[in-house]
């Protein structure tokens, strides 16, 4: 059974990280994108996707068919959008961040069950290759009992005239968002959080460096972000009491996505050789073992996928209103009170 949806919000978010993997999902149809500013010019590169365009929300809210909508709109909007689908019977899945606040969150979660409706974070870097190899990594057990993971989203980008002056607009919100959700994904609610968040290349803007560690009973893992990095660390690295294993490099899709390569190209997103992960660890023979692990192919659509099978099939949320509601308590806490810092859950 096909899906309708539709999309709020026609800039990069939607063309680049939404678009070219739903118009790729036969169950999936995009019937309205609603964007307050019309966008003729772009509007014309979907001409033949059957894509009605509009700029009144009313055509997207009064729409029986259309069961699911995603908002691709700025942060600041989040929380009024997606309480208005909810109200109009939509399904919602929500761009990061979810919202700017955990009562917000709260408020999003409770209407939602209460009338029976699935909303959701559209956490794509669940599918992002790195992540897709670390986690198998971890689920194989070769590496003993973790001991430690560094998680890394680096730049080097010394200019910062952006003016982002709100605090959800800093690299906590857009980036911490994604890597702090990996972690809780795989270990769940850690039992207290560092802090360390700054902004170092303009100090008027919204954050631009963080440090959060996340400590749980016998290992912790770091996460950080910076726009100073200009030779980078290794995306992962992961400690264990049998081995480590090193990630160099970041998943490529965006990268593809970047230059104008779709999905559905051949080879999209793949990585060579060169980028595999290595993992060195001593087998339950006492034998000493290295090897490069081929890193499988990431792929945003799933999240799509996984919010038909929600929906349509009753199937569970692949992002759990429990890991969102500490994601969002976490990132929110970082502008509590001083930095750096060290809380407890």
């Amino acid at each position: 059974m096909k899906l309708n949806m539709a999309i709020l919000g026609f800039g990069k978010s939607a063309t680049r990280y939404h678009l070219p993997y739903i118009l790729l999902r036969k169950d999936i149809n995009v019937k309205w994108i609603y964007n307050r500013n019309r966008k003729f010019e772009l509007e014309k590169d979907y001409e033949n996707c059957n894509i009605s365009f509009t700029d009144n929300i009313s055509d997207v809210l009064n729409d029986d068919d259309v069961k699911l909508v995603t908002i691709c709109t700025p942060p600041s909007t989040h929380y009024n959008l997606a309480n208005l689908c909810l109200l109009n019977n939509k399904n919602v899945l929500v761009e990061k961040p979810f919202a700017t606040t955990l009562s917000e969150t709260k408020k999003l979660l409770d209407l939602a069950n209460s009338k029976g409706l699935t909303i959701m974070p559209y956490q794509n870097r669940r599918f992002d290759s790195d992540f897709l190899v670390l986690k198998s990594v971890i689920d194989h057990g070769n590496l003993g009992d973790i001991v430690e993971l560094e998680s890394h989203i680096d730049y080097y980008r010394p200019e910062d005239t952006s003016n982002n002056l709100d605090y959800y607009n800093g690299a906590v919100f857009s980036l911490g968002v994604h890597i702090l959700d990996q972690a809780i994904s795989l270990f769940g609610r850690p039992e207290k959080v560092f802090y360390d968040v700054k902004s170092i290349r303009n100090p008027a803007n919204a954050d631009d460096y963080y440090e959060i560690q996340l400590f749980y009973n016998t290992f912790k893992v770091k996460l950080k972000t910076s726009h100073l990095v200009k030779l980078p660390y290794s995306r992962f690295t992961i400690h264990g009491k049998k081995g480590s294993f090193i990630k160099r490099s970041i998943d490529r899709q965006e990268e593809f996505l970047k230059k104008g390569i779709l999905p559905e190209t051949e080879g999209f997103g793949l990585d060579t050789p060169d980028d595999y992960g290595i993992i060195d660890y001593i087998n339950d023979t006492g034998e000493e073992i290295t090897q490069f692990i081929k890193t499988p192919s990431g792929d945003y659509g799933r999240v799509y996928d996984s919010i038909y099978s929600t929906i349509m099939d009753h199937k569970e949320k692949l992002v759990k209103d429990d890991e969102l509601l500490t994601v969002i308590e976490i990132l929110e806490k970082a502008f509590k009170g001083d930095n750096p810092k060290i809380i407890t859950l």
